[in-house]
């Protein structure tokens, strides 16, 4: 397994490690992964996009410090911090159309003992009106984590995110973008491990989802800046 440490210096060429990651993943047969905190920004899904009030949902990210980009992967928007882990593992597929719920089911299984490790008993689900509502989630007083996918025809990507602290933050500037946008959200239901009472160090956060998502397999560690140095066909 290649595993990525470390994020780029802006919003764009960051989503464009990912991006690599997911080539290097199908091209190579072998499956990738990066564990980190990413920069301040709000993320819109597809559904969003179309919504009347996109624009001045952008605007009021913007008006808070956070940068409005769009993604592939997800449903509807969601906010990052410094406080926010992110982790994407791509693994190659023989067929896309099989395996979907199983790598949700691994994923999940594997955050939520990191979780345990971290001093947070999750559950499934989610409260009512969270954040990019979705079926595989975790919530511990509020809304920890959210998982997305991700498939290609000859890759797959499982995307997610985990709030360690700075729930208030986030809550705070989702709450008139999801206004503007004519989706319910309840700035209650943003939780973090800091909020359930967990492990906050940042990196030792890190650390464990990283271990937790590894499990068995054999990292080869890279940088991103070792990554970015390298020519796309050699990755």
């Amino acid at each position: 397994m290649l595993v990525l440490r470390g994020r780029a210096a802006d919003v764009g060429t960051d989503r464009e490690v990912t991006r690599r990651l997911v080539e290097h993943s199908a091209a190579a047969g072998v499956s990738a992964l990066r564990v980190w905190y990413p920069h301040r920004q709000v993320a819109f899904g597809r559904r969003d996009t179309r919504s009347e009030g996109y624009r001045e949902a952008r605007r009021r990210a913007e008006k808070q410090g956070f940068e409005p980009v769009e993604r592939g992967v997800g449903g509807r928007a969601t906010a990052y911090t410094q406080g926010t882990l992110l982790f994407a593992h791509a693994e190659p597929v023989a067929d896309p159309r099989g395996g979907l719920d199983d790598r949700y089911e691994r994923t999940l299984g594997a955050i939520q003992r990191a979780l345990s490790e971290l001093d947070v008993d999750a559950r499934r689900g989610e409260p009512p009106d969270a954040f990019c509502p979705g079926t595989h989630s975790l919530q511990a007083t509020g809304k920890l984590v959210g998982l997305a996918q991700r498939v290609r025809q000859d890759a797959a990507l499982v995307a997610g995110v985990l709030t360690v602290r700075d729930h208030a933050a986030l809550a705070e500037v989702l709450d008139p973008v999801y206004e503007a946008l004519g989706v319910p959200f309840d700035p209650g239901s943003v939780g973090s491990l800091a909020r359930a009472g967990g492990e906050t160090d940042r990196a030792v956060a890190r650390r464990t989802v990283e271990r937790g998502l590894v499990g068995a397999e054999t990292p080869q560690v890279r940088t991103v800046g070792e990554w970015e140095a390298t020519p796309p066909d050699e990755a």
